[in-house]
Parts: C-alpha cells; structure tokens; sequence
C-alpha cells in the first residue's frame, strides 16, 4: 500500500480509489456483497464471479511467523497433533483456518472442534488444546513465547506457511488481490492501469524498508530488526506460477476436505 499512503503518487491515487482498511475475512465480505469493486482478501474466499488481479499477492516461501498454530504438550504424547481435540481459532481470516482445517483432516486424519475466539492465546490455551492465531497477535505471542508457556504448560509451535510448504513443496499463499470485472466497466480505471497501479505500489513499498520500519516499530511491541526481517524474508509479495499453483491445490484440497465449496478453476483479470 506504499503509493497509496505516501507521496507523490497517493494523491493521484487519491482520485481513483477509495481506499478502505478492515480485516481480510471483512475485505471478502464487502467485495462479495458489492459494497467494495477491489479487495485484498483471502485465497478461501475467491469465487468464480471475482477474477485476480496478476502481480501481488501476499505469501511465504518458508515461515511466516504471522500464522501460528499453538498446541499444549500432553505427557507422551508421540504424535501431539493426533491428540488435539480442540481448537481456539481467531477467525480474522478464512485462508488461515481453511490451512489449519486442511492440515489435520488430509495430513493428520483428524478432524478436531474450532471454537472461535479473541486473540488472547493463553484464554485460548485454557479452554481449547490449541490455539491458532493469525496475523499481529500471531506475531507478539513469538515474542512472548515464555510467558504463555509459564501460564500454560510446554507447547509446540507451528508456522502453518511451513507446515504447508513442508508438505506440498509449494509457497504458501494467504491472499491476492481480486476484483468484480464489471466494475472496471464502471470505472475510469483499465485493466492495465489498474495491474501497473498495484505493482507499483508493491515495488515502491520494498524500496522503502527502512521507512516501513521506522513506522511500524511504534505501532507494535516487536524489535524492529524482526518487522525488518518478517517484510523482508518472511512475507512473499509476486504472484508467480508456483504460487499460482499453491492458490489451486489449496482450493483443490479444501473442496476435498468439505471446507470450502469447489472452484472449478482460477480467473484472472
């Protein structure tokens, strides 16, 4: 969003988007219902009426660290996933729960309770065998991994984007930018414009690390060599043909799995 907060392109910009921020699972709500034309938002709510946009995406070759799968550790336990009955989920996204869904229905062969709840992971670890957090919280739980334990017992900590890529050999994709064709139509934006305007903004924001930083480094309780790390190593930003093929198998997967209705193929714009 680099061109879109910050001169001299925002105010350009500023004339032909109207830009709204809320979380992922809501951007899909609003882009489903009508109520927005363009949406950064889950891979999980993707329909065959919404066509991706090429070029960005938001994924993870490896660990992502934002998506944690957090589970207590039972005494002798040899396979501590076969025992989770119970899972405390933050629902802020729907890609991210349909992983964790995915990852014990094919992977495990279990298929354990979600109970949503509030981003709080030692009340989720206290009602539920594990807790799954997405996003911020999923971030300052990393850094305060020792207090959670203390209050909750010894605990494994998983990154879904590994456990994802450890499995399928593939990227880990969370969420691309999608759009109803129609409204291209209605607006004075082309196809192209529209592509290059976000590209662009993805290219600016990655020369300005260092700004980035200097940013969110008040805004969250990490060290800033981590936020300089997770925007740098953690976090995937081009839509390239093996992530193409993660959104694909993923969807694939899940239709298997009765988590998500099929989606007969990918549309793009």
């Amino acid at each position: 969003m680099w061109d879109f907060e910050h001169p001299p392109r925002n105010a350009p910009l500023a004339t032909r988007y109207d830009i709204h921020y809320t979380q992922p699972a809501l951007c899909a709500d609003d882009l489903l219902a009508g109520r927005a034309d363009l949406g950064l938002i889950p891979i999980a709510s993707l329909t065959p009426a919404l066509a991706i946009v090429p070029g960005c995406t938001i994924a993870s070759l490896d660990r992502v660290r934002s998506i944690q799968l957090i589970v207590k550790q039972k005494h002798r336990a040899s396979d501590p996933l076969a025992q989770v009955r119970t899972i405390a989920a933050d629902t802020a996204s729907r890609s991210s729960l349909a992983y964790a869904q995915i990852l014990f229905r094919k992977f495990v062969g279990t298929d354990p309770e979600f109970l949503p709840a509030p981003a709080d992971p030692i009340a989720m670890l206290t009602r539920a065998d594990a807790a799954l957090l997405i996003g911020d919280p999923a971030l300052l739980a990393l850094e305060s991994r020792d207090q959670i334990e203390a209050a909750v017992g010894p605990c494994l900590w998983l990154d879904m984007a590994h456990e994802w890529q450890y499995r399928t050999g593939l990227p880990w994709v969370a969420a691309v930018w999608a759009v109803r064709p129609e409204s291209l139509t209605a607006s004075s934006i082309g196809t192209s414009e529209l592509i290059d305007d976000l590209q662009q903004s993805r290219t600016n924001g990655l020369a300005h690390i260092n700004a980035l930083v200097d940013e969110w480094t008040p805004r969250i309780a990490i060290p800033p060599t981590t936020i300089r790390n997770y925007l740098t190593r953690n976090i995937h930003y081009t839509l390239s043909p093996d992530c193409i093929a993660a959104i694909s198998l993923f969807r694939t997967y899940a239709t298997q799995a009765d988590i998500l209705p099929a989606l007969p193929s990918l549309r793009f714009l």
